[in-house]
């Protein structure tokens, strides 16, 4: 699918990044964690009639299944909730995306050890200006608000959590259908948020038109469409390259909101915007007279 894999980043990066908003929306309404559990009961109930028409491959051996949960449980259990808890104990949008933007760095620290994967001079050049753009969108249109040290916590915690689920993705992950990938995993997101759910939350839940909305967009545009590009992104391409997509969710986050919401981007956004892309530019692109 050659049209589909050259329009996924920019896909996955218009579902991906409203996300922090809209999970902010729907935490207004609900508990955290009981909002996730809900998510993915709400994925599952999607996911099981196709399943059951398409009958799609599921893995073979104890250990595909395993590498399979294993990200599951990092991306749907520890990442998002971690960050949603960090939203509900007062965190900012900019401040929780500021932490996890360090993401795309981290993977490139690691990758060279745990595959061929080479980060030359320009790709360090272009991951410092990725950073440095989203830091210039998150200061110049929010501000970075002064937050606790357990959301701090919580937000370093989302952003370890999906570095290890991207370097294992690409390290043990298969070529799987996306309704194989995502039942196994929004299954193993379920049944260890539930629990936390009923163990530490009153499982408050008001349905306001505004939470119909947030979670109908939770589970459609980011539980299944952008995992599922995430996950084949990561399996296809470098994962430094697709690490380094993350550094434009401020940015595109602060354009939609200007152009759906006219929410004001300052100079500086608009120069950090520049500056990522094109720091993201640089990762992305392949040396002309490379040849492995």
């Amino acid at each position: 699918m050659p049209a589909l894999i050259r329009t996924a980043p920019v896909i996955f990066l218009l579902l991906w990044s409203g996300g922090f908003t809209v999970a902010k929306i729907g935490i207004h309404d609900a508990d955290p964690i009981t909002l996730l559990a809900l998510r993915y009961f709400c994925v599952l109930v999607l996911l099981l009639p196709l399943v059951l028409i398409v009958k799609p491959q599921f893995p073979k051996n104890r250990s595909q299944w395993l590498h399979l949960a294993i990200v599951g449980f990092l991306i749907q259990v520890v990442y998002f909730g971690t960050a949603w808890l960090a939203f509900s104990l007062g965190g900012s949008a900019g401040a929780v995306a500021l932490i996890t933007s360090l993401q795309p760095i981290l993977v490139a620290v690691v990758m060279p050890y745990l595959s061929q994967e080479k980060i030359n001079p320009a790709k360090w050049f272009g991951l410092f200006l990725g950073l440095c753009g989203a830091v210039l969108v998150i200061t110049g249109n929010n501000g970075v608000q002064a937050v606790s040290v357990p959301v701090i916590l919580l937000s370093v915690a989302a952003l370890l959590a999906f570095t290890m689920a991207t370097i294992w993705e690409k390290r043990f992950g298969s070529e799987y259908h996306p309704l194989t990938s995502n039942t196994v995993q929004y299954t193993v997101g379920f049944f260890c948020t539930l629990p936390l759910a009923a163990l530490f939350e009153p499982m408050n839940i008001n349905v306001t038109m505004p939470f119909v909305v947030a979670l109908t967009y939770l589970v459609v545009c980011n539980s299944i469409l952008a995992i599922s590009l995430l996950l084949m992104m990561i399996r296809r391409g470098e994962a430094t390259k697709v690490s380094a997509l993350f550094f434009l969710v401020p940015p595109v986050s602060a354009f939609i909101a200007w152009l759906m919401l006219d929410e004001k981007m300052t100079p500086l956004a608009w120069a950090g915007m520049v500056v990522a892309v094109t720091g993201v530019w640089l990762v992305s692109r392949q040396k002309e007279n490379q040849k492995n």
